[in-house]
């Protein structure tokens, strides 16, 4: 960690600094990386998690990684060092690049160190579970994300999960009129699936199964594909144990308005990415030419073009 400023609520660390030890030094002061990024394990660095733009179940409701970016040094393909951004909330003009490196996995540049915005922990938390249908808890997830202070909200296999963040009396309201049952260890419950500890996720860590997460707008229908689900945010992931043809999934979420990417397992001649439109992958080439032209930075990691 080379700068944390508790009271401007900004965080600067190299980029190999374990996640583990950036989480111990903001709940010293009861703050947090309020996207919720997942480890998967004890190696994950901060680095790591921005470069592959790793969320957790708040994203829905406060923002992804990339809404807390604030600055980044990197080192590009062409062996230059450039700083992007900086450390205070709005410094930032013309073009952001800093974030163009939230989730592009190294492929255009190395990342040095990066700085972030982090918030306050809540003051309560409490999670709420109810039995509900796909459809019953869909509709209940949409409805309650402009009534109440959700945080996290999830379903699967009968069973709707809800977290409530926020001053104690609008959390103790809200429970009172959503109603259902409270959970014990709420805390316990949200880091399973965030770092797919959940049971749902087994099959897919034992390599039984690929898994899919598919993104999705969060009012959409149930999906029709074969093989089991988990849905969180609120509805916009969907992840998926299924054995259905890649070309498949990927046309189930396009017919949701999103896409599909195989998260894990699989055929290891499947795409991981969801294919991008011609435009799009154009402007993604202009990119990689501009950051990477000896395409010496994770050639392929996305997409072969790239």
């Amino acid at each position: 960690i080379i700068t944390y400023e508790p009271r401007e609520l900004v965080i600067r660390a190299r980029a190999g600094t374990p996640l583990a030890e950036i989480d111990q030094a903001l709940a010293e002061h009861r703050q947090m990386l309020a996207f919720e990024p997942p480890a998967f394990g004890s190696d994950a660095t901060i680095g790591g998690t921005i470069a592959c733009g790793l969320s957790g179940p708040r994203r829905p409701w406060v923002g992804s990684a990339r809404d807390f970016v604030l600055g980044v040094r990197i080192v590009n393909g062409r062996g230059d060092a450039l700083h992007f951004g900086g450390e205070v909330m709005k410094n930032v003009a013309g073009y952001d690049v800093s974030r163009l490196m939230v989730g592009a996995f190294g492929t255009l540049g190395v990342i040095l160190d990066v700085s972030l915005k982090v918030l306050p922990r809540p003051e309560c938390e409490l999670t709420l579970t109810q039995s509900r249908d796909q459809s019953d808890a869909l509709r209940i997830m949409n409805a309650s994300a402009r009534l109440a202070p959700l945080s996290a909200a999830c379903w699967h296999d009968g069973l709707l999960s809800i977290r409530l963040s926020g001053a104690e009396s609008a959390v103790i309201a809200a429970a009172d009129s959503l109603g259902g049952d409270r959970v014990a260890d709420g805390d316990a419950f949200w880091v399973a699936v965030k770092e797919h500890r959940h049971a749902f996720f087994q099959p897919a860590l034992a390599g039984e199964s690929p898994l899919w997460r598919l993104s999705v707008a969060p009012t959409s229908a149930p999906l029709a594909l074969s093989g089991a689900q988990f849905i969180d945010w609120g509805g916009a992931q969907r992840w998926w144990l299924s054995d259905a043809p890649a070309e498949r999934i990927r046309a189930v979420a396009e017919s949701a308005g999103g896409h599909a990417i195989r998260f894990r397992g699989g055929a290891g001649d499947t795409a991981v990415f969801h294919p991008l439109p011609t435009p799009l992958m154009a402007l993604h080439k202009r990119l990689k030419q501009a950051f990477d032209p000896g395409r010496i930075l994770n050639p392929g990691r996305q997409y072969a073009e790239l």
